[in-house]
């Protein structure tokens, strides 16, 4: 069985992007791999700098992955800081790679141009993302086409450790889902909290309402096309043509039928998450830390032999 690892920053609500391009394919995944999931509270310090925030995001991020159907009891749900090895091994990577390397990456580039505070957590952010997926001796790894770069700088830092200190780390893959890898916003760009553009996941069914109707359309045309291109992560081509050609320029109708079928994926979901308690999650990431500790304690054994600082 394959080994696959991803991990979510504890950085606000999600929105739909996040569950159909992300949250969803990985449930699919875990059903039939060796999984671990881990929330990435380490990396939101990069820019989250409210300690009271950071609490109740991480509480809610796991009740997230909980309703969107990952099963703890089959896959490992951990927080990134419950397994210090992570950090301990981040700093092993930093020391095999130059700081030019480092600012080749897309990531690191594109956040400080949005005014992000260019602090060293978020420019040896690739190191320690490294570590998170080679501590695990990781097969595949779920990401957006925007993070292929990520899993790239893991293979680098596993063939650096590989060549000067002997044969220690798999390289990952990245698993990119095309059909779902990028979800528009109201915009008609990627749906992005920076970009503001989202339609919230566990919303009410007004707060998903106000956030469809308020999706820009072209009104030259007869078929809202940022409206069409969210609608077909809910429906197939052939009865989504169908929809939108009797329902030619009826733009309301059309944001009305899209409420509807959001409705129908989120409600079971909304209900499931409303369920679980604060003391349910933190049940679940205790077990789940030491369960993702005793493997990756393990793996920095080897590590500290192969460096040499184990005596």
């Amino acid at each position: 069985m394959q080994r696959l690892f991803t991990g979510l920053q504890p950085s606000g609500a999600l929105h739909i992007g996040n569950y159909l391009g992300a949250l969803k394919p990985t449930a699919d995944l875990l059903a039939e791999t060796d999984g671990l999931v881990m929330i990435a509270d380490y990396h939101a310090l990069t820019s989250l700098k409210d300690a009271a925030h950071m609490r109740a995001n991480i509480l809610s991020v796991a009740k997230d992955y909980l309703a969107a159907g990952i099963d703890p009891r089959t896959s490992v749900m951990f927080k990134q800081s419950d397994v210090p090895e992570h950090t301990e091994l981040g700093w092993v990577f930093q020391c095999l790679v130059t700081t030019a390397f480092l600012e080749l990456s897309h990531a690191y580039k594109d956040k400080v141009a949005k005014g992000l505070e260019s602090n060293a957590g978020l420019f040896a952010y690739p190191m320690l993302m490294a570590a998170d997926i080679l501590l695990y001796d990781t097969d595949i790894v779920p990401v957006g086409q925007d993070q292929r770069q990520h899993v790239e700088y893991a293979r680098e830092a596993a063939a650096k450790f590989n060549s000067a200190f002997g044969e220690t780390f798999k390289e990952p893959k990245e698993m990119i889902l095309e059909s779902v890898a990028t979800i528009p916003g109201t915009d008609g760009k990627k749906m992005s909290k920076s970009y503001g553009n989202t339609i919230p996941l566990f919303g009410s069914k007004d707060e998903i309402a106000k956030a469809v109707m308020g999706i820009v359309t072209d009104s030259s045309g007869d078929r809202p096309e940022n409206v069409y291109a969210i609608h077909a992560a809910f429906r197939r081509k052939e009865d989504l043509d169908t929809l939108y050609e009797s329902k030619k320029g009826k733009y309301k109708d059309l944001k009305e039928a899209l409420i509807e079928d959001i409705e129908a994926l989120v409600a079971p979901m909304r209900e499931k998450r409303d369920s679980i308690s604060d003391e349910d999650v933190k049940k679940v990431l205790v077990d789940g830390g030491e369960r993702a500790r005793e493997r990756a304690s393990k793996k920095m054994v080897n590590v500290k032999q192969r460096i040499g600082v184990a005596l």
